[in-house]
């Protein structure tokens, strides 16, 4: 069927109907959500039937993405087959409203975000822009940019994928497929409440350390494999040894 949605145009919203998926509402392995019971539980405001992709569904489960969804309770699809990134990528809506990922883009709420959470927003972006801006020059050509996120409410930092990008999640299927995958670099998204981040506006001596360490840990959560392992331990190693001595 999911093969279908993407092969049969002509009858793509017949199929979509019979489509099953595991989502947050009932947070178990089982694909038994329907895309018509979603749209019928989705809040009054909300215009979009949001989805994580994943390798397993313990990496979709888990997703740092759906922090902020959790917290506001907005029921999210876990799509964790390797057909599922076929699916979304011919399935761009379904009864007039659009499949959107929870991990590409710039994270728009519309309605479902108050005013209150606008204004906050605003206020952390103006008010971390010089710890943004350090950071994007610390990581270099390691990420396309940084900002403060929207999507986090207790993990440090995530990765998204820029709106016309590429998903990372069907860059490694391709891969492991040995199918070549256009070049394309993460966006860095810091949560401005987290101690990590805000010991980073107060570091100087390992600056560098600590924020290879935010873009480390982002991939490993997206569960991407790091280009120097061996590195990440010997710096994690080193910065807790460091945290340590410095208690004693």
């Amino acid at each position: 069927f999911k093969e279908g949605a993407g092969e049969d145009a002509a009858h793509r919203e017949r199929i979509a109907k019979l489509l099953r998926f595991a989502s947050t509402d009932a947070d178990t392995e089982a694909q038994t959500v329907s895309l018509a019971e979603y749209v019928a539980r989705m809040k009054p405001s909300q215009n979009r039937i949001w989805y994580v992709t994943a390798e397993s569904f313990g990496a979709a489960r888990s997703s740092p993405h759906l922090e902020v969804f959790r917290r506001k309770g907005i029921e999210v699809l876990l799509l964790f087959e390797r057909v599922d990134e076929w699916l979304v990528a011919n399935l761009a809506e379904f009864e007039g409203k659009a499949l959107a990922s929870v991990a590409r883009g710039g994270l728009d709420l519309g309605d479902l975000a108050d005013e209150a959470d606008k204004k906050e927003s605003e206020e952390k972006r103006r008010e971390f822009r010089e710890l943004v801006g350090k950071i994007k020059q610390s990581l270099g050509e390691r990420v396309k940019d940084v900002r403060v996120t929207q999507r986090l409410t207790d993990s440090p930092a995530c990765l998204v994928a820029d709106e016309n990008d590429m998903s990372a999640n069907l860059a490694r299927i391709l891969r492991a497929a040995g199918q070549k995958v256009p070049a394309a670099k993460p966006i860095l998204e810091i949560n401005p409440a987290h101690p990590i981040v805000l010991r980073l506006r107060n570091e100087d001596a390992r600056f560098a350390d600590w924020a290879a360490l935010l873009l480390e840990q982002a991939l490993l959560a997206e569960g991407a494999a790091l280009e120097d392992p061996s590195g990440f331990v010997k710096r994690m190693n080193s910065l807790l040894l460091l945290d340590l001595s410095s208690k004693d």
